[in-house]
Order: structure tokens, then sequence, then C-alpha cells
């Protein structure tokens, strides 16, 4: 419904002569408040950017309400908006009645986009601090910079380079909102004079509040500005990301490692086909083939990807595979794939695990953005369990049960085939120092060279296949094998003959021996055996392994798959466990806070039947806090922060959970330095108190 005009800002505005950037899709329609009321400076540059703002709106499916009558912000005037932009606002703009509302309007499902001198404003009002994600500090001359593009998924920014220079005044912060928002974008402080926030300038973020969305983009005070097409298109992105027009991953994200922004080095193509490389996207080139990322395998990690398919194509991210060589189906039999394909079957959908688990389709379908936008998986892979995150939510949840399958290994991303076309961008990896990889296996018949021998199709074989029709003198070789640290190897093997020797030779066929398996008669050539022997002189790392084959006689043997073994020791340590833990109450003598860290099940700390609650742990030492994982009791805490400290007194809010429902709460993504870790809860899901069974920190 089209809205009556308020206040000052209903004033007619010349239209400018530029045509706005069409979203993607048509969105369906919706309605925008443009505020701006200003009670310090006044920028010039209001009328012009209310005016590309009904330019955007006439184009884009919304209508504009423009006004600087701070009485629009009432409960029920504010309900007829899906986002109201703060453009250029400062000092102090609403009274206490109209903050009440405004944030009770954000935390049920409003939307905010915060224009420049929206960081200047309300410095009294703590809510707002939230919401905008930083306050104004300083700004230097109006000068040209150049802004680095960190995330080209949002919406707000994925048409933008990755190094874009304009001209605008350049704002700094009182704080660094890189802790509470997801930044889409930085100042290069090398560009320009005046920056005062270092290497790590935020100029663009967005993050959610509660229910609510925010996104806030520091420039916009030249009018100039609002001429630019890369800046409108930005204005646009923040204005449907905020109205939930389009959907991004905005939670904070820290300590990831890049596997991809531009650069292919460490990445192996396995089958036909290829990804072209270009303006840091890699584009789906023919298939059925798999790029996979050759120089590391991974377990307990935490795994990011920006993805966007054009029409009805189809894709996936493969995780969990041993070293595929030039047959990418290794990973399709031994790994699993995270499918990308809306319109395929339940269980090979956007979000599933494909043939295997659907995803929550009532999820995955209220934030998936359409073909043609970009749109941020996160799988999330602890020990054999892996959570598929879509844009932010989760939309599958699935344990690995098969034996012959198993979540570590490499990852990879899928080249479907000539009608397919997908892209990838960004691709990053933080992990959350689980069991390392102790043992290598790799398939004997998935080789990158060969001669003599050749793949067999033999019952009882692992992937069904073995490396067979081995002669005295043959050879195969595997690129890239991660051996660093093995002390031995181990071979599954059949032969019905004499056997032979496997010579195990770094390099090349004819490279320094590492050590040599006698394969004996098995018994039938129906009956595999393990056969292992000692390794010395071990490359670190990974290196290109060759087998050499030697014996007497022809048809010596075949090698179904060799493993390399090493001897490691898990990492993951519950920082918690066993350690002092106080709380601010208990419901009785037998629930005492320690019962929380003493890694019993059946043990749990309860709280007194009231809000606020708290209950903290001292580590006994100061760790870099990646991960808390709470097991609630049937009682649990619907909302609740996670705290940290130095020294037990003064805290800093790290993560604020609400809407909380029980059960697991596996609270990923931090990276705080502290000793103590409390967890502070204001509002219970029960009518009871705030019951715990577990409480455990992970860190290093």
């Amino acid at each position: 419904m089209r809205k009556l005009l308020i206040g000052a800002g209903a004033i007619a505005l010349a239209a400018t002569a530029l045509t706005a950037s069409p979203a993607q899709a048509a969105d369906a329609p919706y309605d925008v408040l443009v505020f701006s009321k200003t009670a310090g400076f006044r920028h010039d540059s209001i009328a012009v950017g209310t005016q590309a703002i009904r330019d955007l709106g006439a184009a884009n499916s919304f209508t504009v309400t423009a006004t600087e009558d701070a009485a629009a912000f009432t409960t029920g005037n504010l309900a007829q908006y899906e986002a109201v932009v703060f453009l250029n606002t400062t000092g102090d703009v609403l009274n206490a009645s109209q903050q009440t509302a405004f944030e009770s309007y954000i935390r049920g499902g409003g939307g905010y986009v915060g224009v420049h001198a929206a960081a200047d404003t309300e410095y009294g009002w703590s809510f707002y601090n939230t919401l905008a994600g930083a306050y104004f500090a300083s700004h230097p001359a109006i000068q040209q910079v150049t802004s680095r593009t960190e995330n080209r998924a949002h919406p707000a920014t994925s048409h933008l380079p990755q190094a874009w220079t304009r001209t605008d005044e350049l704002y700094n912060y009182q704080t660094n909102p890189r802790s509470t928002a997801r930044v889409l974008a930085t100042l290069d402080e090398s560009t320009y004079s005046g920056g005062s926030m270092g290497g790590d300038h935020p100029i663009t973020w967005c993050k959610g509040i509660d229910s609510g969305r925010s996104f806030y983009t520091g420039f916009g005070h030249t009018q100039s500005t609002y001429a630019e097409a890369g800046f409108r298109s930005q204005l646009l992105g923040g204005i449907r990301y905020a109205a939930k027009r389009a959907d991004a991953d905005c939670r904070p994200e820290t300590g990831y490692t890049t596997l991809y922004n531009g650069s292919t080095t460490g990445w192996s193509q396995s089958g036909p086909g290829s990804f072209s490389n270009s303006d840091a996207t890699l584009s789906s080139v023919g298939g059925m083939g798999l790029f996979w990322y050759n120089a590391k395998q991974y377990t307990s990690y935490s795994l990011k990807a920006d993805w966007r398919l054009t029409g009805d194509s189809n894709s996936g991210v493969f995780i969990g595979f041993p070293n595929p060589g030039g047959d990418p189906n290794i990973a399709v039999n031994q790994g699993y794939e995270i499918q990308i394909d809306a319109t395929d079957t339940a269980d090979r959908t956007t979000g599933s695990i494909y043939g295997f688990k659907s995803a929550d389709i009532a999820a995955r379908d209220a934030n998936l953005n359409p073909p043609g936008e970009w749109n941020t998986y996160e799988l999330l892979v602890e020990g054999q369990r892996v959570r598929v995150y879509l844009n932010g939510v989760q939309v599958n949840d699935f344990t690995n049960t098969d034996a012959a399958r198993n979540l570590d290994g490499y990852i990879g991303l899928q080249n479907h085939g000539s009608g397919d076309q997908a892209a990838f961008r960004n691709v990053r990896i933080k992990e959350l120092g689980g069991a390392p990889i102790c043992d290598v296996r790799v398939h004997a018949e998935s080789f990158t060279s060969v001669s003599g021998a050749q793949a067999f199709t033999k019952a009882g074989a692992n992937n069904g296949q073995t490396l067979g029709y081995i002669e005295p003198g043959d050879w195969a070789g595997y690129n890239n094998i991660t051996v660093g640290g093995a002390t031995a190897i181990r071979a599954r093997v059949v032969s019905g003959g004499n056997g032979g020797q496997i010579q195990v030779r770094t390099g090349s066929q004819t490279g320094p021996i590492l050590g040599t398996i006698t394969v004996p008669n098995t018994g039938s050539w129906d009956t595999y055996a393990d056969v292992t022997a000692a390794l010395s002189g071990v490359p670190s790392g990974s290196a290109n392994i060759f087998l050499t084959f030697t014996g007497t006689g022809t048809g010596l043997f075949d090698v179904d798959d060799f493993t390399f073994l090493r001897s490691c020791t898990p990492t993951v340590t519950n920082l918690a466990l066993n350690k002092t833990a106080t709380a601010s109450s208990v419901e009785a003598a037998q629930y005492p806070a320690s019962a929380a860290v003493d890694s019993s099940a059946t043990t749990r700390w309860a709280s007194a039947f009231a809000d606020p609650q708290w209950i903290q742990v001292d580590l006994g030492q100061t760790y870099t806090i990646n991960r808390v994982r709470l097991l609630w009791e049937a009682a649990y805490g619907s909302a609740y922060q996670i705290q940290t400290s130095a020294n037990g007194t003064t805290w800093a809010t790290v993560r604020t959970v609400t809407g909380g429902n029980g059960g697991e709460d596996d609270n990923t993504g931090l990276n705080n330095a502290a000793r103590y870790v409390r967890i502070y809860g204001t509002a219970r899901g029960t009518a009871w108190g705030y019951s715990l069974f577990q409480f455990e920190v992970y860190g290093s």
C-alpha cells in the first residue's frame, strides 16, 4: 500500500537523468521509509540522495516515503515498512518513546539502512550503536580512496570490483565493527591521507539484530556520489537485503584462510572440463569434472564459498574425499556432495547431502537467492557431522555412518557439464582444532600417470576397482599426496600367484625408494590382505609418489589401495573440563556450577527461577576462544550472551543469542582472547531456571 508523505521530507525533489540498475529478478513490492532529520551538521546531499532512492524504488518494486518528522516512529506506522533508511541523519533525532518503537520494529523483523552520517546519530542510545555497528569519530578532507571489496556475494557489493576507486568524505569510527558485523568492504589507508584505523578500516558492513537486519555504508557525503552507478547499486543492494528481498550471510567472520580469491595455486582439475578464472571468479566450463584443492586435507573445519548459478544449472561442493587423481568419481563414491540445484529432487536439491539427506526445504526456500544472484554456503564439519548453512541459516544437519566414506579429506568444486553454468568466489576455510588426519589413504586406480598396469573392475574392491594387470617393471604415479610424518605404509592387495614387491618412490618412477612392500600369495584372486612396510626419508608436506612393481612371472598382483600411516594425537580439548566454575545461583545444592564442566551428561547446573542468571568458568590461563558448546536440560536459555574476560571482573559480549530452543547450542566462529568465559542468561525458555548439562569451551 502506498503511504501518505509525512513532514518536511515530503517536498518534491528534482528527478535526475540517471536510470537505476534493476535487481536480477523482480522483487515482491515493498515499502521503504527514508528518514533524514538532522540535529547537527546537515548534508547538502540529502535531497539528491532521497531522489536517488526514489529512482531506485521506481525501477525496483518499492515505494518511498520520505520524512524528517520523528513522529513517524510509532509502532503502528513503522509496521507499514519493510526497511527504514537513515539518510545522513545527525545528532539526537528520536525521543525515548520513538526509540522504543524503532527498537521493537527492528527486533521484530524490520530493516535498517544507514548511510554515511547515520553513524553520527543517537550517541546516547546504546541500541543504536548496536544497530549501526559503530559511531563516527572523525574525517579528513574529501579525497580519492581505494575501497577493498571484502565480500563480493552480498547484494550490495557483488557488482563491485575487488578494488573500487572513488572520491568521498571518509569516516574514521570510534570502534571496529568486525567482531559484531560482517564487513563487506574496507578502506585502504595507504591510498589517502587522514585514516586513523590502520590496516583494518571497515567502511561497509551488515548484521542481523534478532529477527531484523542492518546494513551500513560510510559512503554518501557528496551530491555526486548519488550519481555513481556503483554506489546506486550498492544502496539498492543494501535496501533489498534490509527489506528481506535478498539474502546474505551477515554473521561476523574472522580467522578464515583463503583457498581461492583469484589465485588457483594449490588447485587441480580432475576429469573433463575446467573452470575459467577471471575477476577473482571461477566459472565452470564443460564437465563432468571436479576442481579440487590438493594442497591439504582437512578434518574439523568451517568451509565457506560464495556461488551463483545461471538459469536451471547444476553444481556442488564436495568434501571428505581422498586424492581423486584423474577420476572425479572418487569424490562421488568416497566423499559427499553438498548439492546446488534448486529444481532437483528433495535428496538432490540445493542444501541437500546429495543422495543421502534432503535439506530443510522451507528454510532453504526462505533463504535462497534465485539464479543470477550470489549465495553463500558454510559447511561446518566436526568429526563425522556436517551442518550446511545457506546465507547464514542452517538448512541441513547430517552425520556420516558409512564406513566406506569419511568427512576427513579434500574439498572440491563441481563443473557439472556444458549445459550447467556455475560460478564461485572467495573460497575460505577455518580449521577448528579437530583431530588431525593421521592416515592418508589413496585408491590405487586413481593414478595420475601409469605405465603397463590399468584399472580393473573387481568384486570386493573398495570403490569397485583395483590397479590390475601388473607386470614386472610397471609403475603408477600419484600427485600431491600428503605424506609428511608418515612412518609406514599399508597396502590392500590380492594375488593368486607368486606375488612380488611394491617399491614406494618419490619424485619419479626412478626416484629415491622410501620403502618396499612384500606382496605374498593371498590365497586366491578373490582374497584380499593388508601388508605393511616401514618408510624412511619421507619428505615433509605433500609429494608426488610412485609405486614401481617387481617380481617374477606375469600377473603379479592387484593393488586395491595404499595408506600412509602417521602417528598423531587429537588436538580437540575442552578447555573448561573440570576447571573452576561459579554461578549467580543454584536451584539446590545438588546442582552446582561444577556439574556443568565435569563432562558428565547426567549431572547439571541449575539456577534459581529468575532472570538474569550466569555461569562462568576460569580456564586457568588465556586462550583464543573459537567455540562454546552448551547442552541444555529441559529448562534452557532462550536468550543469553557469551561473554569473555581477562580478569573475571570486566566482561565483553562476544555473541548474543536470541530465540534459542534448547538442546545443543554449538557457538562456533568466535575469536576472542580470554581466561574467563561466562554465559549470561537474560530470558528463560521455561518457567524454571537455567539448566546446563555441558558447558564446553574450545580454543588454542
